[in-house]
């Protein structure tokens, strides 16, 4: 008894890794930025299990995500950037749904209004 229950978990659990959002690959987006002008990003990303990778380019280069995590269609990940000597982390949430992410990023502790965007699959 003891072995089917074992059994079922783990089948249990790879239905369940099965059904995450595949979002391995290049994803860009127009990111809100200042003066309510946007610009372009692009996300590469990789899904290793629950572990999300990767990288957002924009105008300063590539630059990594980390704290990634993949909880079903639901994504999160954390970008730390450097500007004149400061250090500013954004926050990314998102939900994947087919070949979108809809995004909200806000600054690490809750400072000012968190921006919303959509990132598309890039063919």
């Amino acid at each position: 008894m003891r072995k089917l229950m074992t059994t079922g978990f783990l089948l249990g659990l790879l239905t369940l890794t099965a059904l995450a959002a595949d979002i391995s690959g290049k994803w860009t987006a127009q990111v809100p930025g200042r003066g309510g002008q946007t610009r372009e990003q692009t996300f590469n990303l990789k899904a290793d299990g629950n572990t999300l990778t990767g990288t957002v380019s924009g105008r300063g280069g590539d630059m990594p995500i980390a704290d990634g995590k993949i909880d079903g269609d639901t994504i999160s990940f954390t970008q730390t950037m450097e500007f004149n000597g400061n250090t500013m982390k954004l926050v990314y949430k998102g939900t994947v749904s087919g070949d979108e992410i809809k995004f909200s990023r806000t600054r690490d502790g809750g400072e000012g209004q968190a921006q919303e965007f959509t990132a598309k699959r890039a063919q």
